[in-house]
C-alpha cells in the first residue's frame, strides 16, 4: 500500500501534560463525548503516573483543553505544540 500524502494525513498536535494523566481519557470521554473523541482520536505518545505526552487531531484542540480546565481533578497542560521535537525543546 502507498503511504498517504503530507496532504491527507492527519494534523496532530502533542500535549505536555502534568497532574493525574491516567484520568485524562475520563476526562476527555465525559465532556465531549464519544462521537467526539472519535473525531479527537487521542493518542498516548508517552505516559509517567505525573506527567505524560497526549497526540490529538488538531480540528478538537479547543475541545480537548476545555475538558481538561473542566475537569474536577488536576490535569493541567504545560505546552502545545506541532511536533515532538519542538515539545520537548521547551522543556
Amino acid at each position: 500500500m502507498k503511504p498517504l500524502r503530507p496532504s491527507m494525513r492527519e494534523n496532530r498536535r502533542y500535549l505536555l501534560l502534568e497532574g493525574n494523566v491516567s484520568e485524562a481519557e475520563k476526562a476527555i470521554l465525559e465532556f465531549i463525548g464519544v462521537l467526539g473523541m472519535s473525531k479527537a482520536s487521542p493518542s498516548w505518545i508517552k505516559k509517567n503516573k505525573s506527567s505524560g505526552i497526549l497526540s490529538v487531531n488538531r480540528g478538537s484542540l479547543n475541545h480537548v483543553r476545555a475538558s481538561f480546565a473542566a475537569w474536577p481533578n488536576n490535569i493541567t497542560i504545560k505546552r502545545v505544540s506541532g511536533t515532538l521535537k519542538g515539545l520537548r525543546k521547551g522543556k
